[in-house]
This record gives structure tokens, sequence and C-alpha cells, in this order.
């Protein structure tokens, strides 16, 4: 049974900096994963048993302190966060690694063509110092073993020092949990597919009143709902039953 008060949940911002080098699965949490996960069993055992999972969401913040969870963390931690931290950190790095022969490498694998080649091009203003390596992979719901084989060589053969995989949830998420033992990589990995749009400027990110609020749900669901009603509105009540009903108890 996948259940929030049972999670281990990062606590705040700062603890960013405290995560350990090398191999580290980072996932995300919020209302719309946790009602997916209660209903799909790969995705909530890839939510349990990556290494570390941040609250995208003021809705499981404030959850946890309700349902007094095993985890208390103290503030939203966005995809954005983690990407921002991140990429700084390794851009950091590729600062000081200028005389090496071998630059600091990130790459994006998900998301179109389009979305990969604006990446690319705002990284290499934002992050002069690291070389950006991206992938698409084929738009379909499930991926053939021709098309895994594909991703997982790919990967390899970049041996990025950051991964970020952006397919939207949950197929990012059990997709990158069902390979891990695959990628031989030495890394840490985020699964924050919105963040990839965002980077790129193809989904505008809610002004930053609207973030400070806890409101970025109600911007998007603003900006397009058509699309999102049925995650905000329904979604949003359907995690407050789960929390009030199946949590506490």
């Amino acid at each position: 049974m996948f259940r929030l008060k049972d999670l281990n949940i990062l606590g705040s911002k700062a603890e960013l900096a405290s995560l350990p080098e090398g191999k580290l699965l980072i996932n995300t949490i919020n209302a719309h994963s946790y009602n997916t996960a209660r209903k799909d069993g790969l995705f909530a055992e890839a939510l349990t048993n990556g290494d570390v999972l941040i609250p995208d969401g003021v809705s499981i913040v404030k959850a946890c302190r309700w349902i007094k969870a095993k985890s208390q963390p103290k503030e939203r931690i966005a995809g954005w966060d983690l990407f921002e931290f991140e990429m700084n950190e390794l851009e950091e790095c590729g600062v000081k690694n200028v005389s090496c022969e071998r630059p600091l490498t990130v790459m994006f694998m998900g998301s179109s063509e389009k979305v990969l080649d604006l990446i690319v091009k705002r990284a290499a203003k934002v992050y002069p110092h690291l070389k950006v390596v991206t992938y698409s992979p084929p738009y379909k719901p499930e991926f053939s073993e021709e098309d895994n084989k594909a991703i997982i060589d790919a990967i390899n053969a970049a041996n990025p020092d950051l991964l970020w995989i952006g397919m939207t949830a949950p197929k990012q998420e059990k997709w990158t949990f069902s390979h891990w033992d695959e990628l031989n990589i030495h890394c840490h990995v985020g699964t924050i597919g919105a963040v990839f749009d965002f980077f790129a400027g193809t989904v505008e990110r809610a002004p930053m009143w609207w973030q400070r609020h806890g409101l970025e749900w109600l911007y998007r669901l603003l900006k397009e709902p058509k699309r999102m009603w049925r995650r905000y509105i329904i979604g949003n009540a359907l995690f407050l039953f789960n929390v009030i009903f199946r949590e506490r108890w």
C-alpha cells in the first residue's frame, strides 16, 4: 500500500547540498503523482525505492504535517529548484575544470527535437562551461525492446555528469527505475519532465508571486483549463479525500 505517511521525503532546499555524489535517482512527488501511485504499482515502487524524493507541491508539505507523517518537509522543492541547483553546481565545477580534456556533460533525455534544440541553445548561454547532449525517444505509449536498448546505449555512451529524464510522470519514473541497473553511469539522475519545457521556453512558468503562495497549480489551470482541469480539480479533491480518509488511520 502506497502511503504518504511512510515515505522518506527530503526536508528542504538546503538539503540538496548534502546529497551524496555518484549514481543517485531523484524523483518528485506532488498531489497528482501521489494519486497516480496509489493505483499504479510500478510507479509506487519507483517513488518509494528511488534514492531521493522531493516534495514538488505545497499540498504534500501540508499533508505531511497534518497526518504526522514520517517525513516533515519544511517547504516545497519544485523540480525547477532541483534543476537550478544541480546545473549551477555542475557549472561551477565546469569553470574549475576548463583545463581538463573532457568537458563536464549534462544529458537531456526525453521530449521532442524542437524542445531539445531550444534547450541546447539556452544552455550554451546560461551554462557555457557544460557540454550538452540530448536524446529524443520515440513518441509512443510503450517503448519496444529496441527502443529501450537505443536509449540505454545513448545514455551510457554519453557517460554524463548529470542526467535529466523528461517524459512526463509516471512514464519517466517507471522507465528510469526499471532500467536503473542497465545505466552504467556515475551521476545524479532527475526525473523532471515539465522542467524541459520551462527551460526551453515552450511553456511559461508561473510568476514568482504565484509560486511563493503555493498557487503555481492554479496558474497552470488558468492558462490551460482544457488540459489541466481534470488533474487539478478532480485530482486535488481526490488527494484531499485520500489524505483525510486513508492516511490518518
